[in-house]
């Protein structure tokens, strides 16, 4: 037979597991939008990140870098909404937060700089979309890297694959813990948005 909890008795239980009401509902929202994992433990690419939130996008190309540039693309960086709001309120990332990045190339340059005029004057203009990297905070789940996992979805045109296993140390959590701003994120790149209240 199942029984009703009614409210008082439901708080002081609450209040005996040591969670408070904002506690669940913090653990029921990091739940509904963090990352989704398969068996094997690879990291699910999400859907819809173009309705997340939109940082920034950094822009390395080969032209300004002797041809050799990293990452010759746009970094557009995107966070889920519910992460950004917590981050706004606490100043810190909560578990579960996914930064993707999807790597967008600029269209063919005309110029020695790699740059080309349009309407707007000259510059360096998006061109297709060329691959997606993301990092995802889990601190019990990466803790050889700060907190963050980095992952892979392909340097390469749609469609991109649909799981990715962490990235080894080496490949992207060695920069980011050498270089990144706070909490392994180059906030410094995203300041007017992470600023702005």
């Amino acid at each position: 037979m199942n029984k009703v909890i009614p409210h008082t008795a439901a708080a002081v239980l609450i209040a005996g597991l040591g969670l408070t009401a904002a506690g669940v509902a913090h653990a029921q929202s990091m739940k509904s939008f963090g990352p989704q994992w398969t068996d094997k433990g690879e990291l699910v690419l999400p859907s819809g990140y173009h309705e997340w939130i939109f940082l920034g996008a950094p822009l390395t190309p080969h032209a300004l870098n002797d041809g050799k540039a990293g990452f010759p693309e746009y970094h557009n960086v995107y966070v889920q909404p519910e992460a950004f709001r917590a981050y706004k309120s606490t100043g810190q990332w909560p578990e579960g937060t996914i930064m993707l990045k999807e790597l967008q190339l600029t269209l063919e340059g005309r110029a020695s700089d790699g740059s080309r005029v349009e309407p707007s004057g000259r510059g360096y203009f998006p061109g297709a979309r060329n691959g997606i990297d993301i990092s995802v905070k889990d601190s019990k789940r990466f803790k050889d890297t700060r907190g963050w996992g980095f992952f892979n979805f392909g340097h390469n045109a749609p469609p991109y694959v649909r799981t990715a296993a962490a990235a080894p140390k080496d490949a992207c959590a060695g920069c980011h813990m050498q270089n990144a701003t706070a909490d392994m994120v180059f906030s410094r790149f995203y300041a007017p948005i992470l600023e702005a209240r």
